[in-house]
Protein backbone atom coordinates (compact mmCIF):
# COMPACT_ATOMS: atom_id res chain seq x y z
CA UNK A 1 0.00 0.00 0.00
CA UNK A 2 1.14 3.56 -0.67
CA UNK A 3 -0.08 7.16 -0.85
CA UNK A 4 -0.44 7.57 2.88
CA UNK A 5 -0.37 11.22 3.95
CA UNK A 6 2.60 10.62 6.26
CA UNK A 7 5.18 7.88 5.69
CA UNK A 8 7.47 8.64 8.63
CA UNK A 9 6.41 5.66 10.74
CA UNK A 10 6.39 3.37 7.71
CA UNK A 11 9.97 4.36 6.96
CA UNK A 12 11.11 4.39 10.59
CA UNK A 13 9.74 0.96 11.48
CA UNK A 14 9.89 -0.64 8.01
CA UNK A 15 6.22 -1.60 7.96
CA UNK A 16 3.68 -1.47 5.13
CA UNK A 17 0.68 0.08 6.85
CA UNK A 18 0.64 2.71 9.63
CA UNK A 19 -0.97 0.41 12.18
CA UNK A 20 0.54 -0.96 15.38
CA UNK A 21 -1.24 -3.92 16.97
CA UNK A 22 -1.27 -2.90 20.62
CA UNK A 23 0.68 -5.05 23.10
CA UNK A 24 -2.10 -6.23 25.42
CA UNK A 25 -0.65 -8.26 28.29
CA UNK A 26 -2.63 -11.43 28.87
CA UNK A 27 -4.66 -11.13 25.65
CA UNK A 28 -2.00 -10.93 22.95
CA UNK A 29 -0.82 -14.25 21.57
CA UNK A 30 2.04 -15.14 19.26
CA UNK A 31 -0.58 -15.97 16.62
CA UNK A 32 -1.96 -12.42 16.84
CA UNK A 33 1.50 -10.88 16.53
CA UNK A 34 2.40 -13.03 13.52
CA UNK A 35 -0.91 -12.31 11.76
CA UNK A 36 -0.50 -8.55 12.30
CA UNK A 37 3.03 -8.75 10.88
CA UNK A 38 1.86 -10.70 7.85
CA UNK A 39 -0.81 -8.06 7.21
CA UNK A 40 1.86 -5.36 7.05
CA UNK A 41 1.35 -3.84 10.49
CA UNK A 42 3.74 -3.81 13.43
CA UNK A 43 3.04 -6.85 15.60
CA UNK A 44 3.63 -6.25 19.30
CA UNK A 45 4.45 -8.85 21.96
CA UNK A 46 3.86 -7.78 25.59
CA UNK A 47 6.40 -8.97 28.14
CA UNK A 48 5.04 -7.64 31.45
CA UNK A 49 3.03 -10.73 32.35
CA UNK A 50 5.58 -13.28 31.09
CA UNK A 51 8.53 -14.90 32.78
CA UNK A 52 11.87 -14.64 30.99
CA UNK A 53 11.50 -18.27 29.89
CA UNK A 54 7.98 -17.65 28.54
CA UNK A 55 9.19 -14.54 26.74
CA UNK A 56 12.04 -16.41 25.06
CA UNK A 57 9.63 -19.15 23.97
CA UNK A 58 7.19 -16.62 22.50
CA UNK A 59 9.93 -14.76 20.63
CA UNK A 60 11.32 -18.00 19.24
CA UNK A 61 7.88 -18.90 17.84
CA UNK A 62 7.45 -15.45 16.28
CA UNK A 63 10.91 -15.35 14.75
CA UNK A 64 10.50 -18.82 13.25
CA UNK A 65 7.20 -17.81 11.63
CA UNK A 66 7.95 -14.28 10.43
CA UNK A 67 10.88 -12.08 9.48
CA UNK A 68 8.76 -8.92 9.60
CA UNK A 69 9.50 -6.15 12.15
CA UNK A 70 8.56 -6.97 15.74
CA UNK A 71 7.77 -4.73 18.69
CA UNK A 72 8.64 -6.03 22.16
CA UNK A 73 6.85 -4.13 24.92
CA UNK A 74 7.85 -3.71 28.58
CA UNK A 75 6.57 -1.94 31.70
CA UNK A 76 8.93 0.50 33.44
CA UNK A 77 7.38 0.81 36.89
CA UNK A 78 9.33 0.72 40.15
CA UNK A 79 8.24 -2.20 42.37
CA UNK A 80 6.60 -0.77 45.52
CA UNK A 81 8.01 -0.99 49.01
CA UNK A 82 6.42 -3.53 51.32
CA UNK A 83 3.36 -2.18 53.11
CA UNK A 84 1.80 -4.98 55.13
CA UNK A 85 -0.67 -2.68 56.88
CA UNK A 86 -2.07 -1.38 53.60
CA UNK A 87 -2.27 -4.90 52.20
CA UNK A 88 -4.22 -6.02 55.26
CA UNK A 89 -6.65 -3.10 55.07
CA UNK A 90 -7.31 -3.91 51.43
CA UNK A 91 -7.98 -7.57 52.13
CA UNK A 92 -10.22 -6.65 55.08
CA UNK A 93 -12.26 -4.48 52.71
CA UNK A 94 -12.77 -7.54 50.53
CA UNK A 95 -13.65 -9.88 53.43
CA UNK A 96 -17.44 -9.75 52.90
CA UNK A 97 -16.93 -11.11 49.40
CA UNK A 98 -14.74 -13.94 50.76
CA UNK A 99 -17.51 -14.88 53.17
CA UNK A 100 -20.22 -14.66 50.52
CA UNK A 101 -18.35 -16.80 47.99
CA UNK A 102 -16.78 -19.26 50.43
CA UNK A 103 -13.20 -18.28 49.64
CA UNK A 104 -10.53 -18.93 52.28
CA UNK A 105 -9.85 -15.52 53.82
CA UNK A 106 -7.08 -16.80 56.08
CA UNK A 107 -5.04 -18.40 53.31
CA UNK A 108 -1.89 -16.52 52.20
CA UNK A 109 -2.67 -13.81 49.68
CA UNK A 110 -1.50 -14.75 46.18
CA UNK A 111 1.17 -12.56 44.62
CA UNK A 112 0.14 -10.23 41.82
CA UNK A 113 3.18 -9.48 39.69
CA UNK A 114 4.03 -7.41 36.64
CA UNK A 115 7.70 -7.56 35.75
CA UNK A 116 9.44 -4.23 35.05
CA UNK A 117 12.21 -3.94 32.47
CA UNK A 118 15.44 -5.11 34.09
CA UNK A 119 18.80 -6.73 33.39
CA UNK A 120 17.29 -10.09 32.45
CA UNK A 121 14.80 -8.47 30.08
CA UNK A 122 17.56 -6.40 28.50
CA UNK A 123 19.52 -9.58 27.81
CA UNK A 124 16.50 -10.96 25.94
CA UNK A 125 16.41 -7.81 23.80
CA UNK A 126 20.11 -8.21 23.06
CA UNK A 127 19.58 -11.88 22.20
CA UNK A 128 16.55 -11.56 19.90
CA UNK A 129 17.15 -8.00 18.66
CA UNK A 130 13.54 -6.94 18.00
CA UNK A 131 13.31 -4.10 15.51
CA UNK A 132 11.21 -2.06 17.94
CA UNK A 133 11.16 -1.92 21.74
CA UNK A 134 8.33 -0.01 23.38
CA UNK A 135 7.80 0.97 27.01
CA UNK A 136 4.87 1.84 29.26
CA UNK A 137 5.15 4.11 32.33
CA UNK A 138 8.13 6.04 31.01
CA UNK A 139 11.53 4.59 30.14
CA UNK A 140 14.08 2.34 31.88
CA UNK A 141 17.15 3.80 33.53
CA UNK A 142 19.80 5.27 31.22
CA UNK A 143 22.28 2.38 31.01
CA UNK A 144 19.58 -0.14 30.12
CA UNK A 145 18.05 2.20 27.55
CA UNK A 146 21.46 2.72 25.94
CA UNK A 147 21.89 -1.03 25.65
CA UNK A 148 18.49 -1.34 23.97
CA UNK A 149 19.36 1.39 21.48
CA UNK A 150 22.74 -0.23 20.84
CA UNK A 151 20.93 -3.27 19.40
CA UNK A 152 19.53 -1.01 16.65
CA UNK A 153 15.99 -1.13 18.01
CA UNK A 154 13.74 1.87 17.53
CA UNK A 155 12.36 3.00 20.90
CA UNK A 156 8.73 3.99 21.50
CA UNK A 157 6.90 4.94 24.68
CA UNK A 158 3.46 6.17 25.70
CA UNK A 159 2.68 9.76 26.66
CA UNK A 160 -0.62 10.85 28.17
CA UNK A 161 0.30 14.55 28.36
CA UNK A 162 2.41 17.02 26.39
CA UNK A 163 4.85 17.15 29.32
CA UNK A 164 5.38 13.39 29.15
CA UNK A 165 5.87 13.58 25.37
CA UNK A 166 8.56 16.23 25.72
CA UNK A 167 10.28 14.18 28.44
CA UNK A 168 10.30 11.09 26.21
CA UNK A 169 11.68 13.03 23.26
CA UNK A 170 14.44 14.45 25.45
CA UNK A 171 15.38 10.94 26.62
CA UNK A 172 15.75 9.70 23.05
CA UNK A 173 12.47 8.13 21.93
CA UNK A 174 12.26 7.64 18.16
CA UNK A 175 8.48 8.07 18.16
CA UNK A 176 5.84 8.78 20.78
CA UNK A 177 2.52 7.06 21.38
CA UNK A 178 -0.09 9.69 22.29
CA UNK A 179 -2.46 7.78 24.57
CA UNK A 180 -5.90 9.33 24.85
CA UNK A 181 -8.09 8.69 27.86
CA UNK A 182 -10.34 6.50 25.68
CA UNK A 183 -7.71 3.74 25.54
CA UNK A 184 -8.25 0.39 27.21
CA UNK A 185 -5.86 -1.16 29.70
CA UNK A 186 -3.34 0.65 31.86
CA UNK A 187 -2.88 4.38 31.54
CA UNK A 188 0.71 5.15 30.60
CA UNK A 189 1.00 8.19 32.87
CA UNK A 190 4.33 8.46 34.67
CA UNK A 191 5.19 12.08 35.49
CA UNK A 192 2.08 12.48 37.63
CA UNK A 193 -0.63 10.25 39.04
CA UNK A 194 -3.26 13.00 38.71
CA UNK A 195 -6.11 11.61 36.60
CA UNK A 196 -7.33 15.15 36.01
CA UNK A 197 -4.35 15.56 33.67
CA UNK A 198 -5.70 12.87 31.33
CA UNK A 199 -7.46 14.12 28.19
CA UNK A 200 -9.11 12.71 25.08
CA UNK A 201 -7.25 11.76 21.93
CA UNK A 202 -8.62 14.54 19.72
CA UNK A 203 -7.26 17.15 22.12
CA UNK A 204 -4.04 15.29 22.91
CA UNK A 205 -2.72 14.37 19.46
CA UNK A 206 -2.43 17.84 17.89
CA UNK A 207 -0.88 19.27 21.05
CA UNK A 208 1.79 16.56 21.15
CA UNK A 209 2.35 16.82 17.38
CA UNK A 210 2.96 20.55 17.75
CA UNK A 211 5.29 20.06 20.72
CA UNK A 212 7.69 17.35 19.48
CA UNK A 213 9.89 16.73 16.46
CA UNK A 214 9.52 12.94 16.32
CA UNK A 215 6.57 11.12 14.73
CA UNK A 216 3.45 10.63 16.85
CA UNK A 217 1.32 7.47 17.04
CA UNK A 218 -2.30 7.93 18.12
CA UNK A 219 -3.82 5.43 20.56
CA UNK A 220 -7.23 5.35 22.24
CA UNK A 221 -10.74 4.96 20.85
CA UNK A 222 -9.62 3.99 17.34
CA UNK A 223 -11.43 0.95 15.99
CA UNK A 224 -12.20 1.58 12.33
CA UNK A 225 -10.98 3.42 9.24
CA UNK A 226 -12.71 6.64 10.28
CA UNK A 227 -10.61 6.75 13.44
CA UNK A 228 -7.41 6.19 11.49
CA UNK A 229 -8.25 9.01 9.08
CA UNK A 230 -9.19 11.35 11.93
CA UNK A 231 -5.98 10.61 13.84
CA UNK A 232 -3.82 11.28 10.80
CA UNK A 233 -5.75 14.44 10.02
CA UNK A 234 -4.78 15.63 13.52
CA UNK A 235 -1.11 15.05 12.70
CA UNK A 236 -0.47 11.46 13.79
CA UNK A 237 1.83 9.43 11.56
CA UNK A 238 0.25 6.12 12.58
CA UNK A 239 -2.21 4.55 15.00
CA UNK A 240 -1.97 1.92 17.71
CA UNK A 241 -5.10 -0.22 17.95
CA UNK A 242 -5.96 -2.60 20.75
CA UNK A 243 -9.55 -3.26 21.78
CA UNK A 244 -10.92 -4.37 18.40
CA UNK A 245 -8.16 -6.99 18.22
CA UNK A 246 -9.68 -8.57 21.34
CA UNK A 247 -12.58 -9.73 19.14
CA UNK A 248 -10.31 -11.79 16.88
CA UNK A 249 -9.91 -15.55 17.29
CA UNK A 250 -6.19 -15.01 17.93
CA UNK A 251 -6.91 -13.10 21.16
CA UNK A 252 -6.62 -14.95 24.48
CA UNK A 253 -9.53 -13.74 26.60
CA UNK A 254 -11.57 -15.50 29.26
CA UNK A 255 -15.17 -16.53 28.70
CA UNK A 256 -16.33 -13.65 30.93
CA UNK A 257 -14.20 -11.14 29.06
CA UNK A 258 -15.42 -12.49 25.72
CA UNK A 259 -19.05 -12.10 26.80
CA UNK A 260 -18.53 -8.62 28.24
CA UNK A 261 -16.81 -7.36 25.09
CA UNK A 262 -19.76 -8.39 22.99
CA UNK A 263 -22.52 -7.13 25.25
CA UNK A 264 -21.25 -4.03 27.09
CA UNK A 265 -22.04 -0.56 25.81
CA UNK A 266 -19.29 1.95 25.10
CA UNK A 267 -20.45 3.92 28.14
CA UNK A 268 -19.85 0.90 30.38
CA UNK A 269 -16.08 1.25 30.64
CA UNK A 270 -14.28 3.15 33.38
CA UNK A 271 -10.81 3.78 34.74
CA UNK A 272 -10.15 1.61 37.77
CA UNK A 273 -7.24 0.87 40.12
CA UNK A 274 -8.87 -2.12 41.83
CA UNK A 275 -7.20 -4.88 39.85
CA UNK A 276 -3.55 -3.80 39.87
CA UNK A 277 -3.22 -0.54 41.79
CA UNK A 278 -2.76 1.67 38.71
CA UNK A 279 -5.55 3.27 36.68
CA UNK A 280 -6.63 1.11 33.76
CA UNK A 281 -9.77 1.17 31.60
CA UNK A 282 -12.04 -1.83 31.65
CA UNK A 283 -15.67 -2.87 31.43
CA UNK A 284 -17.54 -2.07 34.65
CA UNK A 285 -18.37 -5.13 36.73
CA UNK A 286 -19.68 -5.84 40.22
CA UNK A 287 -16.58 -5.06 42.27
CA UNK A 288 -16.04 -1.77 40.40
CA UNK A 289 -19.64 -0.71 41.03
CA UNK A 290 -19.66 -1.65 44.70
CA UNK A 291 -16.18 -0.46 45.79
CA UNK A 292 -15.94 2.44 43.39
CA UNK A 293 -13.81 2.17 40.27
CA UNK A 294 -11.00 4.22 41.87
CA UNK A 295 -10.52 3.27 45.51
CA UNK A 296 -7.66 4.76 47.60
CA UNK A 297 -7.44 1.57 49.65
CA UNK A 298 -6.04 -0.43 46.72
CA UNK A 299 -2.35 -1.28 47.26
CA UNK A 300 0.29 0.17 44.97
CA UNK A 301 0.86 -1.35 41.54
CA UNK A 302 1.00 -4.24 40.89
CA UNK A 303 -0.03 -5.69 44.26
CA UNK A 304 -3.76 -4.90 44.39
CA UNK A 305 -4.78 -7.89 42.31
CA UNK A 306 -3.49 -10.57 44.67
CA UNK A 307 -6.34 -10.39 47.16
CA UNK A 308 -8.86 -10.49 44.31
CA UNK A 309 -7.52 -13.74 42.85
CA UNK A 310 -9.44 -16.10 45.17
CA UNK A 311 -12.62 -14.13 44.43
CA UNK A 312 -11.96 -14.22 40.70
CA UNK A 313 -11.65 -18.01 40.94
CA UNK A 314 -15.18 -18.11 42.40
CA UNK A 315 -16.83 -15.47 40.17
CA UNK A 316 -14.67 -14.43 37.25
CA UNK A 317 -17.09 -11.92 35.71
CA UNK A 318 -17.55 -10.00 38.96
CA UNK A 319 -13.93 -9.87 40.19
CA UNK A 320 -11.60 -9.95 37.18
CA UNK A 321 -10.31 -7.13 35.04
CA UNK A 322 -12.16 -6.87 31.73
CA UNK A 323 -9.86 -4.47 29.92
CA UNK A 324 -11.41 -2.58 27.01
CA UNK A 325 -11.33 0.88 25.50
CA UNK A 326 -14.21 3.09 24.57
CA UNK A 327 -14.26 1.84 20.97
CA UNK A 328 -15.39 -1.66 21.98
CA UNK A 329 -18.64 -1.40 20.05
CA UNK A 330 -16.60 -1.16 16.85
CA UNK A 331 -15.27 -4.68 17.33
CA UNK A 332 -16.20 -7.39 14.86
CA UNK A 333 -15.62 -11.11 14.57
CA UNK A 334 -12.84 -11.54 12.02
CA UNK A 335 -9.23 -12.64 12.02
CA UNK A 336 -6.32 -10.41 12.97
CA UNK A 337 -5.02 -10.53 9.40
CA UNK A 338 -8.38 -9.66 7.84
CA UNK A 339 -9.06 -6.92 10.39
CA UNK A 340 -5.68 -5.29 9.77
CA UNK A 341 -6.02 -5.40 6.00
CA UNK A 342 -9.58 -4.10 6.13
CA UNK A 343 -8.65 -1.20 8.39
CA UNK A 344 -5.72 -0.23 6.19
CA UNK A 345 -7.54 -0.60 2.88
CA UNK A 346 -10.61 1.34 3.99
CA UNK A 347 -8.53 4.14 5.50
CA UNK A 348 -6.32 4.40 2.44
CA UNK A 349 -9.40 4.50 0.19
CA UNK A 350 -10.69 7.49 2.14
CA UNK A 351 -7.38 9.31 1.73
CA UNK A 352 -7.30 8.54 -1.98
CA UNK A 353 -10.89 9.67 -2.43
CA UNK A 354 -10.19 12.91 -0.60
Amino acid sequence: MSTWPDNRILDLLDIDVPIIQAPMAGATTTAMVIAAQQAGALGSMPAAALSIEQLREALTIIRQASTRPLNLNFFCHQPPDADDARDRRWKDLLQPYYLELGADFDAPTPASNRAPFNEAACQVVEEFRPEVVSFHFGLPEKSLLERVKATGAKVLSSATTVEEALWLQEKGCDAIIAMGIEAGGHRGLFLSDDLNSQIGLMALVPQIVDAVRVPVIAAGGIGDARGIVAAMALGASAVQIGTVYLFTPEASVTASHHHALRHAQASETALTNLFTGRPARGIVNRVMRELGAINPAAPAFPKAGGALMPLKAKDEAAFSNLWAGQALRLGKNCSTYDLTRELAEQALARFTRN
